[in-house]
């Protein structure tokens, strides 16, 4: 039933499915590149770089720096993750954002994937900025890269698929199989140490890596996933839904909930929908899942995929 929905269909009456959060934020990436080529120039390889006389006024407009923070220019804390060091630079934030964001944006939907993305960017620069500020920094090194969203969308998938095994390419060349749990912990510990080692001592060689903006975008990963996520997906029961991984799942043994419906003693039992009713029912329900999340459902819009599952079960 599932695989005859209508997807092919260009009907006059058939909306068609817009262009997903995850696109657009490859565009927009694409797009500052393009932008930053054509009237910037490139800038040195890395996250953080100092701001020179000759390209101080276009920086300053995007890019995020503690004077910018000073001087109220708000946006900059999303608008430098479309800056970028070059290419290579580019490319290696462009994959990561790709490949886990497809996946993590099938489970949270458009408008979540947003806030993630935006709030990863901006969680990514204030931490950038504390860092900084702690180790007085000059006020006109900035921050470029969309280095803080890619660390999230991987924390964010490694929370959810902790043991699918992915395979990475180390240089781009070479293939590596690995657990998205165990990535996440490489790429915790370098930031980690190269935080504690070179960030704060200001030991930063020619290629500075702003390991404080990764950790910022991790941290609101983990804040979404285990405050928001994790409550929102409990039963009443108190068992996590079925989206969670097992090892977040609670062991004992959960309470029977009380049932929440009625049964009418000798009247007739409702008549079963009719499949052609529940067909289009269900499509419009994934069609929901899909733009918004699973989240967005009602108790109702649930109720009845549960019951396509059972006729599903019966023929």
């Amino acid at each position: 039933m599932f695989s005859e929905r209508r997807y092919a269909r260009y009907d006059n009456d058939y909306d068609r499915r817009p262009t997903s959060a995850l696109v657009w934020l490859l565009c927009a990436l694409a797009a500052g590149f393009v932008i930053q080529m054509v009237f910037w120039g490139l800038f040195p390889g890395g996250d953080a770089f100092p701001i020179s006389d000759s390209n101080a006024l276009p920086v300053k407009v995007a890019s995020f720096s503690p004077d910018a923070l000073r001087h109220l220019r708000l946006w900059t804390l999303f608008s430098y993750t479309l800056l970028h060091g070059g290419f290579l630079h580019l490319l290696a934030n462009g994959l990561v954002i790709y490949f886990m964001g497809r996946e993590v944006l099938s489970l949270l939907g458009n408008k979540r994937f947003i806030a993630v993305t935006l709030a990863s960017a901006a969680g990514g620069a204030l931490l950038w900025f504390a860092v900084k500020s702690l180790n007085n920094a000059p006020p006109h090194t900035s921050l470029i890269g969309a280095s803080a969203i890619a660390v999230a969308f991987l924390m964010l998938f490694a929370c959810f698929y902790p043991d699918n095994p992915i395979t990475v390419l180390v240089f781009f060349i070479i293939p590596v199989s690995i657990r998205p749990k165990t990535l996440a912990a490489i790429v915790i510990a370098l930031d980690v140490f190269g935080l504690v080692f070179f960030e704060i001592p200001r030991r930063e060689g020619g290629i500075s890596i702003a390991h404080s903006a990764h950790l910022g975008g991790a941290l609101v990963a983990f804040g979404y996933f285990f405050l928001v996520h994790r409550r929102e997906w409990r039963n009443p029961d108190g068992v996590a839904a079925g989206l969670l991984p097992d090892w977040l799942r609670r062991k004992k043994p959960a309470a029977i909930a009380s049932p929440k419906y009625k049964v009418n003693i000798g009247s007739a039992p409702a008549p079963a929908p009719r499949p052609e009713n529940l067909r289009a029912e269900v499509d419009r329900i994934l069609d929901k899942i899909n733009a918004h999340g699973f989240a967005s459902l009602t108790d109702q819009e649930k109720g009845t995929l549960d019951s396509a599952r059972d006729i599903l079960s019966r023929r």
